[in-house]
This record gives C-alpha cells, structure tokens and sequence, in this order.
C-alpha cells in the first residue's frame, strides 16, 4: 500500500499528536469531512492508524506496525538510507542484514556488489539476493514469523555466532532520546544483539520516525554502533552521544 501526500502529513500528525480528529483535519486540508474519513480508513486498513470514534490514533507501545504499513511508512526515506549504506561495503566482504524494512532496502541497493557473503535472518532479504551470482546468500535456521519472514528464536542465535563477518546492518523499531535501541519482540532482540557482537563493524539504518516512536525491548545502545545512517535526525541528544562516542553520523536529507 503506497499513500498519498495528504495520507502521510495525516499520519505525522498521528504520530506527533496520538491522534487525530477528523474535523480538524477537514479544516486543516480545507477538504470536506467525507475526505478525511476515507483517509483515515485507508490508514487504519494499512493499519497504520487505529480508528476511533470521530478519528483515529496511532499505535504506541507494545505492538508494532503492520509489515506492509511500515514497508510504505517513509518509503523513499528508507531508499536512500539503504543507498548510503550500501556505499559503504566494499565488494569481497562479508556481512550480516537483520530484520527490517530499512535493512531490506539496503540488501536491494546491494544488488550490483560483487563477491559478497550475506548473512540473514531476514526470508525476503534472502529471497532477493538468492538469484545474484556474484553473492553468496546464507540464511539462519529457527522460527520464520509469518507477519514479515524474520526468523527469530535461540536456533537463529545459535546459528549467527558461528560467523565473525565485516559489516553488520541493523535497524530498530524506536530510538530513544537517550540513545537506547528498542524493538517489540524480545526473540528478535536476542538474533540482534548476536549479529551486533560478531561484526567488526555495526551500521545502525533507521529512518527518522523511529526517534517518534517507543517499544519495550532493549537491544542495545547508540554507542554499540560504528555508523548511523538516518535521513535526518532532529534530537540534540543524539547528535551528542554520536559525537562523544565517535560514531559516524550520516544523514542522508541534510
């Protein structure tokens, strides 16, 4: 599901806010209430919104975003952080790529390297890659989850600490302002936290709607990360832990 212009600024506002009226709305886009609620359906059927009685709100907390809602949320955000990261592996390396929107973003901006071993526990990633020649495609065993192919689970766990690989790409549901990555399932957070400690270096994807968001569950922290690459990144805060603690800060929208 791609949306419109007025489709995106509505779920912004849904995330600054929590919610969003559709009176509000009609007066703010000078379209009529009918226009709205159609709007705010299509959200809600991406599930990206959560409808209400006279609008709707934006899902916080302890559930995720729908797979295919977040695979449009910040579509051509996540492409060009995928590019820039992509341009940081060399040909002949060999890297892991997690679970992720983002993170699949640069696995497709990888299709023109030569040579490389990939690592994943990410089925479309995978599935991408398989028929490239030049790459080398390995795939970790465990629990597939049927709601977007990441393989999770101790099987996963196991299986990603036989390899110490170049390059890791990674992403995260939420960043918090404290630099804190989190995500929303603790068996997923476990495969991370592997992939992060058997790379040399972790590159840390995230569009900057995950600075808007929380969830529950720690996978680690900023200063775990060698490279970050966003489209923009508006917290101080962040810009300071990335300077004291000498990770690279690649914005990609500046």
């Amino acid at each position: 599901m791609f949306i419109s212009g007025r489709q995106s600024e509505i779920l912004d506002l849904a995330k600054a806010e929590g919610r969003v009226l559709v009176d509000e709305l009609a007066a703010r886009f000078s379209v009529t209430p009918q226009t709205i609620r159609k709007d705010l359906n299509d959200l809600c059927d991406g599930r990206m919104l959560t409808r209400i009685h006279g609008g709707a709100i934006f899902t916080r907390g302890n559930e995720n975003v729908k797979y295919e809602a977040r695979r449009s949320i910040a579509y051509e955000e996540k492409q060009t952080i995928g590019q820039a990261a992509a341009a940081l592996i060399p040909d002949n390396s060999s890297l892991f790529i997690n679970i992720g929107t983002t993170t699949e973003a640069v696995g497709e901006a990888l299709l023109d390297h030569r040579e490389l071993m990939v690592i994943t526990n990410n089925i479309n990633v995978a599935n991408r890659l398989r028929v490239f020649p030049s790459i080398e495609v390995v795939i970790a065993g465990g629990v597939v989850r049927g709601a977007d192919g990441g393989i999770v689970g101790e099987a996963a766990v196991d299986f990603i600490r036989q390899f110490k690989v170049d390059y890791a790409v990674i992403g995260a549901s939420a960043i918090d302002r404290d630099g804190a990555l989190l995500d929303f399932d603790y068996r997923e957070v476990k495969v991370a936290q592997a992939i992060i400690a058997n790379a040399r270096h972790v590159i840390l994807v995230s569009d900057s709607t995950k600075f808007e968001r929380t969830a529950p569950v720690r996978i680690g922290h900023l200063t775990q990360v060698h490279t970050f690459i966003t489209d923009r990144c508006p917290l101080d805060s962040i810009r300071e832990i990335c300077s004291a603690q000498d990770v690279r800060l690649i914005e990609t929208q500046v």
